[in-house]
């Protein structure tokens, strides 16, 4: 299936009318110019739709610096909850290791990289609304109604996604749409929820947008992407029984999730599956590398590795020993799974050579196609040696992430020659697994448990289904079970279950940190965390989370450039 080829596109001057100082959240550097009369034609709204779908990657050009933005939200999602560390060295980019340890403050680089990329996302959709309404106002060379409707449906619900990236990680954020002056657009004060913009921005999207996708592009937003935006939105806002009928919708929309291999999802052969709900389309285009996937470049791997930069992004012990299961194949939801934990060869003595992998451990299948560990057969690049393949394991222990990885067999297409770790692989902001979750945890906030129950139930079926990964005997690595819940007990159980599912389903995919922080838990999960994870990894002891670490300072160069009309959060 051919990917939407994304080519990000210069919204001229004239059109945006809200551009300010040097690298201000109200920038965009143009890569190439359109003039005046270009713009004016359905060809050049066209190509400026284009645009606003090219920031969706992050990037704003080139390859380096693009980490914080990335649509995996790997740093903000991962690392800064419980399911990551940042891997390299404790000296290299200091100020990821700060999110980590909860201690960010307002200069903060990798901070102001999300909100300055997220906020040219938001630029490039309003530019793409002013353009079309002055071509619809003229006489002559418009778009048909329908396609002028679409349009303004698939720019209002890209922008809906950038000013979700920024109402959960910042909270406070200043609202900016077409009609906007320069003037008010300079100094306009963060001092309002931006939640109802948002979510009417998708109804237009869920009203105006067809089934199919637009122009028949597989990476255009349709109504199926916007429902289910519009049900997390909700979700987030602890409107659940608002959200649910549009899970619904989503899920009778899409097939049935047990007939869709959960691997699927992560290699470029079989991207933009049924699953795919709405995913980040990256393509390697000779040597232009814009439209790659430089988000996850940082987690490539080291030293003897097909890919040898950057050592960044690696899974915790705590993520890889939640994945152990008891005797009937379930998750230990009461965090027993730290019980004689499974550190593979962290404290092996002297060379680390008499390590042997222990092949009877219970694990959930999933684990293996999540995480690389020593002595497991890792996609098609033969059996991970351990220490080989990582940059400092003594800093940020002994596994590697999986997700943002592509097959060996596809690095002579899918990446860039000579910088291997810049892939052609997409990443999914939602796909199904994910809609069944948000549907199960909205039935047990209605005290449904049986249809909570039953969607679990699904999405631990398909995992059952997944080929165990072997050991270099070709044995099975480990002793793969994953059984299905006879019952939701109770209320609290069922919202464990499903936490817990949330968090092996979709672990390194991005959500761990938001969804902490939504359910009121982040403080004691990180804590508790921190004191399991020092005993091995003594960098991690000591975090402690304050009210704030619940979103991020904003950036004070945006508040200096603002003349102090955007005030600070709480905390920072």
């Amino acid at each position: 299936m051919n990917k939407f080829k994304i080519f990000t596109v210069a919204i001229a001057l004239s059109l945006t009318g809200l551009f300010s100082c040097k690298e201000s959240f109200l920038e965009i550097s143009p890569q190439g110019q359109l003039t005046g009369s270009q713009l004016n034609s359905t060809d050049g709204v066209e190509q400026l739709l284009i645009g606003a779908y090219g920031m969706l990657n992050g990037n704003r050009s080139g390859t380096w610096g693009n980490y914080a933005s990335a649509p995996s939200q790997w740093l903000f999602g991962e690392v800064v909850a419980d399911d990551a560390h940042k891997g390299s060295t404790a000296t290299d980019i200091t100020t990821m290791t700060d999110l980590e340890k909860m201690v960010p403050i307002s200069t903060n680089d990798q901070v102001e990289t999300l909100w300055i990329r997220s906020y040219e996302g938001v630029l490039s959709c309003n530019g793409v609304l002013r353009a079309l309404a002055t071509l619809q106002a003229g006489k002559d060379g418009k778009f048909d109604e329908t396609r002028a409707k679409e349009i303004q449906a698939e720019a209002r619900m890209l922008r809906a996604h950038y000013y979700f990236l920024l109402r959960r990680a910042f909270v406070k954020v200043p609202y900016i749409d077409e009609s906007t002056s320069t003037a008010d657009a300079s100094v306009k004060p963060n001092d309002t929820d931006i939640y109802p913009q948002i979510q009417s921005d998708l109804e237009y999207a869920i009203a105006n947008l067809p089934v199919s996708k637009p122009k028949g592009e597989v990476g255009r937003v349709n109504k199926t992407i916007a429902q289910a935006y519009l049900g997390k939105v909700l979700l987030y806002q602890n409107k659940h029984s608002e959200a649910l009928p549009l899970f619904q919708a989503v899920m009778a929309a899409s097939g049935d999730l047990v007939t869709m291999p959960f691997q699927n999802n992560f290699q470029t052969e079989t991207e933009n599956g049924p699953e795919a709900i709405f995913a980040v389309q990256h393509a390697i285009s000779g040597s232009v590398i814009d439209n790659a996937n430089v988000g996850d470049m940082l987690g490539g791997f080291y030293g003897s590795a097909p890919v040898t930069c950057c050592g960044f992004y690696q899974p915790t012990i705590d993520l890889v020993n939640a994945y152990k299961v008891d005797a009937n194949g379930l998750p230990m939801l009461d965090n027993s799974y730290r019980t004689n934990p499974y550190i593979s060869d962290l404290q092996s003595p002297g060379d680390k050579s008499s390590y042997v992998l222990d092949k009877t451990i219970k694990f959930d299948t999933r684990l293996d196609y999540t995480v690389a560990r020593r002595g497991v057969k890792f996609r098609d690049w033969g059996v991970m040696p351990g220490d080989g393949w990582i940059r400092d394991p003594a800093f940020s222990g002994p596994f590697l992430a999986q997700k943002h990885t592509i097959n060996l067999s596809s690095f002579g297409t899918q990446t860039v020659s000579g910088s291997e770790y810049v892939t052609g692989l997409n990443v999914n902001i939602i796909r199904l697994a994910d809609v069944y979750l948000m549907a199960a945890e909205c039935y047990v906030n209605a005290e449904n448990l049986e249809e909570a129950r039953k969607l679990v139930n699904k999405v631990r079926e398909r995992a059952s289904h997944l080929p165990h990964k072997k050991a270099a005997d070709d044995t099975d690595a480990a002793d793969y079970q994953i059984g299905l819940y006879a019952t939701f007990p109770d209320k609290v159980y069922a919202l464990k279950a499903v936490q817990f599912e949330r968090r092996l389903e979709l672990a390194l995919e991005g959500q761990r940190f938001y969804d902490l922080v939504r359910w009121g838990i982040l403080k004691q999960v990180k804590e508790s965390y921190s004191s399991f994870e020092a005993t091995y990894l003594p960098s991690y002891g000591g975090i402690i989370v304050n009210e704030y670490n619940n979103y991020f300072p904003i950036p004070q160069s945006q508040i200096d450039r603002s003349l102090n009309s955007l005030k600070q959060n709480n905390g920072y």
